[in-house]
């Protein structure tokens, strides 16, 4: 899955007063959709173009259209100056991956062409959205409100050099909170990859990366709900204890497949029941009747009932009161994260219910999601599409699924989903891929460059690389490597930012999977013990194969592997195997054998 995480609600300025019922009439702004057409209309009207990008879920959007967008004197110069529009970011990741670092909210000023004038982040007070909105309706240019755009920067290599290595890990470790767990020290939750970081190099045999992962998974346990399950994204105090109350599906499917990998490596039965809290609050409150899943629960009831004070309720009176509203959206993406979960969780537990879940979901979101060509459209309709974490996410879903499973139509669908990646979203112009094709229906807007996405270009890396190993197909590799060359290039490297997920994309394009293959009929009990146990390895970057010799030869037999009476497992690694083992407790000693070399 795609370990996007959405950048934090932020309030700039000083609290106000809570929001009323999302649903109810924003004052006079008569907000418009998302489209080409609002700049068509501002081109002939004159006018600018005023984007307030929110969530559903968001706290501070809600605050903010009951405040800043209900100020009388706001209302007016945005009737006379602007064309005001409103988009929904779960519902537009071509928007939510260009801003995501300014938001949520997130409000940018267009002028009618597409330009960008100025984009601001996070919670704006009344007065403050007013001089802001008289300051560039007065002067329109991009130059006078700081809005310079950074040209990107490509690498010369696939792989980080060795001092660009040493400085993230400095860096990781150098913002690693030891007093209260946690990367970072002013909003907290658990990072995805610094938390993977941390599991590979735990099962490498870093003693400090695995006291960082035991202290973060052990202080997040804050962010459950204790009545219902599920995760809140984040405190805003470096304790924990300062929750905000949103549960949305990021979140959710990210912390499910973490803890459930730290059960299998860390041996604590409290990640267990983490993961299992969060699939509770998963199926009784963001499930479909479908077998798909909704997109996020709202953070607050209504203005008299918020967070801090609904969630403190035990479940009946919680009932009673009402329910926060749930986005019952049902987009590929989100889908893919959490199928990617729900295989994880069946790897940890060999429980057959996680796995019918995440296959029920796969198969929805394939029959009513799917494109031709083997990509997804984000939701019901395909709107501007399609985008890039839709394909990658359900990509890596049906890879997820093969792993546990051994069923080749998975794969199939796999490499259906890289191709497709490849043929719609490589940049043509440089290293890397974007996040939606360049299509001539934007041409008079933002969107008529595609941008170019962190988060997602680590994951296509992952992806394919992952993907070559089972297959031994070389253009999935050469995806990978070419992902790998833009998140090498300094634009990516010098951010002030944490980069986990980069220096996991280095480790694993550096090295060969644990690789796991079982020979033996599916239908053989032994053959299948031998596979649950291959499955449970704690590792994520691992390559488990069953070769029922009745289904042909294995999709990438770069291995020649013997003839034999009965089942048997066999570890390999850094170009060599070990002797077949024949008991499930015997697997994890003979790859870790090989591991080690």
């Amino acid at each position: 899955m795609t370990r996007l995480i959405p950048l934090l609600a932020v309030a700039l300025f000083t609290a106000v007063p809570l929001k009323v019922d999302a649903a109810s009439d924003s004052g006079t702004i008569q907000w418009q959709d998302w489209s080409a057409a609002v700049f068509e209309r501002a081109r002939e009207e004159g006018k600018l173009v005023l984007l307030d990008l929110e969530a559903g879920w968001c706290h501070w959007c809600h605050v903010m259209d009951q405040t800043t967008y209900r100020d009388p004197e706001v209302i007016d110069l945005i009737g006379e100056r602007y064309i005001p529009v409103r988009a929904d970011q779960d519902a537009h990741p071509d928007l939510s991956n260009r801003y995501e670092d300014y938001g949520w909210p997130a409000t940018v000023i267009f002028d009618g062409t597409g330009t960008e004038i100025l984009k601001k982040r996070g919670y704006i007070r009344p007065q403050w959205m007013l001089w802001t909105l008289q300051a560039v309706a007065e002067n329109p240019s991009p130059d006078a409100h700081d809005n310079k755009q950074s040209v990107p920067e490509q690498a010369s290599r696939d792989r980080l050099s060795d001092e660009q290595r040493q400085v993230l890990n400095e860096r990781y470790e150098y913002v690693y909170d030891a007093e209260f767990g946690g990367w970072g020290r002013i909003h907290k939750f658990i990072h995805g990859p610094s938390m993977e970081y941390a599991l590979a190099r735990a099962k490498g045999g870093s003693k400090l990366h695995e006291v960082m992962a035991r202290q973060t998974l052990q202080a997040a346990r804050f962010l459950f709900d204790p009545e219902w399950g599920g995760v809140y994204q984040y405190s805003d105090t470096r304790d924990w204890q300062s929750r905000h109350f949103e549960k949305i599906m990021s979140m959710q499917a990210q912390y499910m497949r973490l803890y459930a990998l730290a059960h299998s490596l860390l041996d604590q039965e409290l990640h267990l029941e983490s993961a299992l809290a969060i699939h509770r609050y998963l199926t009784g409150f963001l499930k479909s009747p479908q077998g798909a899943f909704y997109t996020s629960q709202d953070a607050d009831l209504s203005s008299e009932v918020d967070g801090h004070a609904y969630y403190l309720l035990a479940n009946t009176e919680r009932r009673k009161r009402g329910m926060p509203p749930v986005d019952t959206n049902i987009y590929a993406r989100e889908n893919g994260w959490v199928i990617s979960a729900l295989a994880a969780l069946y790897a940890a537990t060999g429980e057959e219910v996680y796995l019918s879940e995440a296959e029920r979901a796969a198969i929805w979101i394939q029959a009513h999601r799917g494109l031709p060509g083997g990509g997804f459209r984000h939701g019901e309709t395909l709107q501007s599409g399609p985008f890039l974490g839709d394909t990658l996410a359900m990509g890596r879903a049906f890879l997820d699924l093969y792993g546990v499973t051994g069923d080749r139509k998975w794969l199939r669908l796999a490499e259906a989903a890289a191709r497709f990646i490849g043929e719609t979203f490589l940049d043509a112009k440089g290293a890397g891929f974007t996040t939606s094709p360049a299509v001539a229906a934007a041409a008079e807007t933002v969107l008529r460059t595609p941008v170019r996405h962190q988060d997602s270009n680590i994951e296509v890396a992952r992806f394919n690389n992952l993907l070559w190993h089972y297959t031994g197909e070389n253009s999935y590799r050469g995806f990978a490597e070419n992902a790998m060359r833009y998140l090498a290039s300094p634009v990516v490297t010098e951010q002030r930012r944490l980069l986990a997920g980069v220096l996991l994309t280095d480790r694993e394009l550096d090295r060969d999977p644990a690789h796991i293959t079982i020979l033996g009929r599916k239908d053989d009990p032994a053959a299948q013990r031998l596979f649950a146990a291959a499955i449970r390895y704690p590792l994520a970057y691992k390559r488990v194969e069953w070769w029922d010799r009745r289904e042909g030869k294995l999709p990438n037999p770069d291995v020649v592997y013997p003839q034999l009476a009965r089942a048997a497992a066999f570890a390999c690694a850094n170009q060599a195997c070990s002797l077949p083992v024949f008991e499930p407790e015997q697997i994890v000693p003979a790859v870790d054998r090989l591991q080690s070399q």
